[in-house]
């Protein structure tokens, strides 16, 4: 990468970072994407797709041309208020790019304008910048309004920066790399009444606390220990008063899970024993369980083809092929429900952790994601099929 592209990219994410925007309302952030696209001169610059997503078309010069790949970038900043004191910081308060998006954006242009200019690969690239990861779910927005129909694309990529790794390392297994995330809203109904006379009444609060103290054996006894799963109740309120017990009490909690078996099993269980708590106190109970990101899983195939990438970017040595999912969430698991593909974590060095205030993706650290897109797109072969795609375009070796 040119010392002059290093420049430009570090230019375009200080002002991303500088110029927040959230979910599905990133005008500004598109309109500066798909401007700095057609500079570049791609082949095709389409803009609202899912709503508020960009994506750019660039087609290679080196036959042969049948291999059409998809990168994605995210868009959106998180509701925080950043607290970095630096000098490219957020200017509208209470936004921040505290996840590393506007990172993620200015290393798919890097790589998107080095590959329009040389045209030296095979195939057809397809950039994709999306909204509203955050919580939005734009890439199913995104697949819903035609995405890979509408570019052809056959497979698809995206990375993450990873706070607590290395600089120049990257981080990916053939597997499951990140959990589903549901939410849960559950509401005791009890009889209220003075808290001198608690007999005449039935106590929502302790009917709670047993509910509480039901769901975690949902962990720790109801489902496979070495498939892990989280629960959590993350909020709970009931009542205003010192002598009075409430007649309800509203609890909220999240569910992770690794698997769609285990997601099952944890919603059934979460209904089941909630219920049936609040039953044998005499109380009742409603729950409303709302499914959100699916697992994110990479494709075995591409899972290689990205690794081998990254690993002459940057050397086998500073490859972990075989990295333990965690327990957060990623909406890029809907494009790799479509579309065979894989997710990569890539070190962003000793930095504050993902959604911190204190958060800032670091620069030294956009060379490696330009080289490893580039790379990926100018010489990334298939390795042989096992049943994920259809698509034999080599061996998985350069």
């Amino acid at each position: 990468m040119s010392e002059t592209l290093g420049r430009q990219a570090i230019e375009w994410r200080r002002d991303f970072h500088r110029n927040p925007e959230l979910l599905f309302d990133v005008e500004r952030t598109a309109a500066c994407v798909a401007e700095l696209l057609r500079s570049f001169g791609c082949d095709q610059v389409v803009t609202c797709v899912g709503r508020s997503g960009v994506v750019a078309v660039v087609r290679g010069g080196i036959a042969p041309a049948s291999r059409t790949i998809g990168i994605r970038a995210d868009m959106d900043a998180l509701p925080i208020l950043e607290v970095t004191g630096l000098p490219y910081a957020s200017a509208t308060a209470g936004r921040m790019h505290a996840c590393g998006h506007d990172g993620h954006m200015a290393m798919l242009l890097g790589a998107v304008k080095h590959l329009a200019e040389a045209r030296a690969f095979p195939g057809t690239l397809v950039a994709i910048f999306q909204p509203a990861e955050e919580g939005g779910a734009g890439a199913k927005v995104m697949v819903e309004d035609g995405l890979f129909e509408r570019f052809g694309v056959e497979e698809v990529y995206a990375l993450h920066n990873m706070p607590g790794m290395e600089v120049g390392t990257f981080a990916l297994s053939d597997d499951v790399m990140l959990a589903a995330s549901d939410r849960f809203d559950i509401k005791i109904i009890g009889k209220g009444g003075h808290a001198a006379q608690p007999h005449e009444t039935i106590d929502p609060i302790s009917v709670a606390n047993h509910v509480v103290s039901a769901l975690q054996t949902i962990v720790s006894r109801s489902v496979d220990p070495i498939n892990p799963v989280v629960l959590s109740i993350t909020s709970i309120h009931a009542g205003d008063a010192y002598n009075v017990i409430p007649s309800e009490v509203v609890m909220k909690g999240t569910a992770r899970t690794l698997s769609e078996t285990s997601r099952d099993k944890v919603e059934s269980l979460v209904g089941a024993l909630t219920t049936s708590v609040a039953k044998a106190f005499g109380a009742e109970a409603e729950f409303d369980y709302r499914r959100g990101y699916p697992p994110t899983v990479n494709c075995p195939s591409q899972a290689v083809i990205l690794g081998n990438a990254a690993a002459r970017v940057a050397g086998e040595a500073a490859v972990r092929r075989n990295t333990a999912p965690i327990m957060g969430a990623e909406d890029f698991s809907y494009m790799l429900k479509a579309r065979p593909g894989a997710f990569i974590f890539m070190g962003n060095g000793m930095t504050a952790p993902l959604h911190n205030p204190k958060y800032d993706f670091n620069d030294e650290a956009l060379p490696h994601g330009i080289a490893l897109w580039v790379e990926l797109v100018t010489r990334g072969r298939m390795p042989e099929t096992d049943g994920c795609t259809e698509i034999e375009t080599g061996t998985g070796q350069s």
